[in-house]
């Protein structure tokens, strides 16, 4: 219980970006989707969902929790990465990293606690607590708590990978 209400103080209290610089925490009747389509830093993201053909299922009941990468995380994949992931041949890796991104059930800061958790992908990432930042895997957790009508976002500065 410790472990956990540790994770979450620093969950909230180490995020060092507002949550209204991602349109967060007042009410809304938007979807994960639509809070992706939203400025000012989900361009790429939105567009690998779509290319994805992973738009109608985020739109749906869910509840989801979305790690989502910022612009500037896919732009510091190497080179003509992001390109090529979205080319209609590599839809099935796209899939698999981004549904790597997302977790079943809707998941508050508060509710986090460091360990496994299993990925929509089906893969396990690691959730953990490092010079005194939440991660996910190598992703540094930088706002939280998105909610949207069907899920929560928590916003990452990375892209992560299985």
């Amino acid at each position: 219980m410790k472990t956990k209400m540790l994770a979450a103080i620093i969950f909230a209290i180490c995020t060092p970006f507002a949550l209204a610089d991602y349109g967060g925490s007042e009410k809304t009747e938007k979807d994960i989707v639509d809070i992706l389509a939203s400025p000012p830093s989900f361009n790429t993201l939105a567009a690998a969902v779509e290319a994805a053909g992973l738009l109608d299922t985020l739109k749906g009941e869910g509840p989801f929790t979305v790690f989502a990468p910022t612009d500037a995380a896919f732009a510091a994949l190497p080179e003509g990465t992001v390109e090529e992931l979205l080319k209609p041949e590599n839809r099935e890796t796209l899939v698999s990293i981004l549904t790597y991104h997302v977790v079943s059930g809707k998941v508050n800061a508060a509710d986090v606690s460091p360990g496994m958790v299993k990925t929509v992908n089906g893969s396990s990432a690691e959730i953990s607590v490092k010079n005194g930042y939440v991660t996910i895997d190598n992703a540094r957790v930088i706002a939280t708590d998105l909610a949207g009508v069907n899920g929560v976002i928590h916003v990452i500065d990375a892209v992560i990978l299985p």
